[in-house]
């Protein structure tokens, strides 16, 4: 393919821009609309349900004079919808067998639309049922949380479950999709149409029961008619269906809001927004225009035939700046190779609470693959790098090796002892999976050995616990600990009570945060000894051993020692001969390039970039997302041969610090907020952050059980040498 070709084919930003909309939509908002459809219905049917509790009376006459059940007396039928009406709710709320809850209520609204042919709702409630059961739950639910692990396990019928719910997924899902589109347009282009044409609510009666509403011909909703009847033609043909479906919801809510009473307003509203988040489907004309677009510009889907001698670009380091960069490519003409020695990548932010026995694993780790499947140009090779060969352009992996035309560093840091690296092996740092579940077993393994223990010295040692540093993840650390000692655990043990356990945090600057502003370094000092905490300041940590440290002369005995005061850079740097900082990290331009090697790039940990201000940027996750996402559009207009994006800026949006239960700190721009509000905040920010759907929901699972019980569930002693056959 000639050069002028592959400029032709470029995905031009407004296409690729159009591109993730598209995808953002689909994979991060449609979950969220999948929730708000099975909370609308669960309240309501949990609310008619009760109802029926209090007054029988109506539902036993609908099933003696209306629907009879053969082989049922009123009475029964009655008791059996109502018991339907009150548990199958609670089920479609919790995404809990979701698609049995939702067939269940879906018998439920059919009698009622039987019985109350003229009120709308039932019919509505119908469509949106439907949506659960052909559609499923969502992954912000239980049912996608368990029913993978249900699936592959030997329980009967799993098998048939999992079938029955791809087919109706895969074969009926667009049918439905397109179905249910169309009837909204025609409906409510009548609706509208019935308000510029004045016709009386008498004639609009027999319409009812198909939803068609009749409104109060006002001169504002005569306005918000008119953009319904125009916006039907494109709705039902497919056409701009998502910003049509959007402007149809705005125009029913202004309807509603200027005082229209008589339709389903809110049911109608989530249809709309399903079909907004969730797209037209296959059968309408968005999906042609999308092929189009998709055989136009091969970048959308980066077909074979149009990188089969396009650049390559070799990522090392799945970790935050480096997912950027592979996701910032993914319409770039570019072979994209991404390299880490694991397959899954890790939210760093909350490694100290798999530590501290709050989450599992799991939860904060998304396998690679299932980050970049849409980044069709993507490859991603698992291996341990070795050497890279910046003359003939080789990445090596022991024997085998990676040819590039780009390559972007992004092996992010390890620990830093700060030359006394015979500490390592009694104060274990926070920086991988293996390393939390160590941490995790050492602090669990205290409290059981200080429970078998005699000696009343050797067990205050073993209840005893160092956090060296005090930066975010040190203070962090300690509050998480002495939460689980003085509740987490509470009333477990005979011989002991965890609540006496001594948690020290030590740092050697004169206040703990020294990054924030002072007077949150203070408040979070409070908190922590409020909690319990022994801070100390100003001290340097001299002598770490089996039996505990020593800071600033004074022997402190302590059965768990964890460092957080210091990285190092990975030595990405020294493979390249690169110029280095104090930490190991590769100095890099304004542009983020390695000096003497123009395709060569430093991101995230890996790089000394200079703030403005003389320092270094900030080991943070949003420095190396922006960082990751700027050297994709750099390298993208290198290979279009394009203006690219002048020197590297980033966008500081604050920091925060999390000390225990409702205690936080967050400077944001320059606004301190300490308390709960800081808290709430923090939880959010941090689950938004997360790459994976699945992970958020685990995530806030556990925490609103860690609220409610005080207790942590992932209390697992794992690890440690093997122990000897019995």
């Amino acid at each position: 393919m000639s050069d002028q070709t592959s400029r032709i084919n470029t995905t031009p930003p407004l296409v690729a821009w159009f591109d993730d909309l598209n995808g953002y939509a689909t994979r991060r908002l449609a979950p969220f609309i999948d929730i708000a459809i099975r909370i609308w219905l669960a309240l309501g049917f949990f609310r008619i349900g009760f109802l029926k509790t209090t007054d029988p009376e109506p539902t036993i006459w609908l099933f003696t004079f209306v629907q009879p059940i053969p082989g049922m007396t009123p009475e029964t039928a009655a008791a059996v919808l109502t018991m339907i009406e009150l548990v199958a709710p609670a089920l479609l709320l919790l995404g809990l067998s979701t698609r049995l809850a939702a067939v269940a209520l879906l018998f439920s609204a059919a009698l009622l639309h039987k019985a109350y042919p003229a009120v709308p709702d039932h019919l509505y409630t119908m469509l949106l049922l439907a949506v659960m059961v052909i559609r499923g739950p969502g992954p912000i639910s239980l049912d996608h949380k368990f029913f993978p692990s249900l699936v592959s396990s030997a329980l009967p019928l799993t098998g048939l479950a999992r079938q029955i719910g791809n087919g109706l997924s895969t074969y009926i899902g667009p049918v439905y999709r397109a179905g249910l589109r169309t009837w909204l347009a025609v409906v409510l282009g009548a609706s509208g149409y019935a308000v510029v044409a004045g016709m009386a609510q008498s004639e609009l009666a027999r319409f009812e029961r198909f939803g068609v509403m009749g409104l109060e011909a006002t001169p504002g909703s005569l306005a918000f008619a008119v953009v319904l009847m125009v916006c039907a033609v494109p709705m039902a043909v497919g056409v701009a269906t998502r910003p049509v479906a959007i402007i149809l919801a705005a125009a029913l809510f202004a309807i509603y809001a200027l005082g229209g009473e008589n339709g389903p307003f809110g049911l109608m509203i989530l249809a709309l927004g399903f079909i907004a988040f969730v797209g037209a489907g296959v059968l309408s004309i968005d999906h042609l225009l999308m092929l189009a677009l998709r055989r136009t510009f091969p970048g959308l889907n980066a077909q074979n035939e149009w990188l089969a001698d396009a650049p390559r670009v070799v990522i090392i380091g799945g970790g935050f700046a480096g997912i950027a960069a592979a996701l910032g490519l993914r319409h770039a003409r570019a072979q994209v190779t991404l390299v880490d020695r694991r397959n899954y990548h890790l939210f760093q932010p909350l490694l100290y609470q798999v530590a501290t026995a709050t989450l599992s694993p799991s939860d904060i780790a998304t396998p690679i693959r299932a980050l970049t499947r849409d980044a069709s140009n993507c490859r991603v090779a698992l291996g341990r790098v070795t050497d890279i060969d910046t003359d003939e352009q080789l990445v090596s992996m022991g024997e085998k090796s990676i040819p590039y035309d780009h390559l972007v560093l992004a092996t992010g840091a390890k620990h830093s002892y700060f030359g006394k690296d015979e500490w390592e092996p009694y104060a274990p740092g926070l920086k991988k999976i293996d390393d939390a579940t160590e941490v995790r077993r050492e602090i669990l393994l205290a409290f059981e050995s200080a429970e078998t223990e005699d000696d009343p010295t050797e067990r205050a040692r073993l209840m005893t616990f160092i956090i060296v540093g005090g930066g975010p993840t040190g203070v962090e650390l300690a509050g998480a600990i002495a939460e689980l000692a003085r509740q987490g655990m509470a009333e477990e043990f005979d011989a002991i009570n965890p609540a006496d356990s001594r948690i020290i945090l030590i740092q050697s600057a004169p206040r703990v945060l020294p990054a924030m502003p002072e007077r949150l370094s203070i408040k979070a000092r409070d908190a922590l000894e409020r909690l319990g905490v022994d801070v100390r300041t100003g001290g340097r940590v001299e002598e770490i051993d089996d039996r505990g440290v020593v800071v600033a002369g004074e022997r402190i005995d302590a059965g768990t020692v964890i460092w957080a005061a210091g990285v190092s850079a990975s030595p990405a740097g020294r493979w390249v001969g690169a110029e280095r900082d104090r930490a190991g990290r590769v100095i890099v331009d304004s542009n983020l390039r390695v000096p003497g090697h123009a395709n060569i790039y430093a991101i995230g940990d890996t790089a000394s970039c200079d703030n403005g201000a003389g320092a270094p940027l900030p080991g943070l996750a949003a420095v190396a997302k922006q960082q990751g996402q700027y050297v994709a559009k750099f390298i993208g207009s290198e290979i279009e041969d394009r203006h690219g994006p002048g020197p590297f800026r980033y966008r500081d949006y604050g920091s925060m610090a999390t000390i225990g239960r409702e205690k936080a700190v967050a400077d944001l721009r320059g606004i301190q907020l300490s308390g709960t509000l800081a808290w709430w905040l923090w939880s959010v920010v941090h689950v938004a952050f997360m790459s994976d759907a699945r992970n958020r929901l685990a995530v806030v699972l556990d925490w609103t059980w860690s609220y409610l019980t005080f207790s942590r569930r992932i209390r697992l002693i794992t690890g440690g040498p093997p122990e000897p056959d019995s």
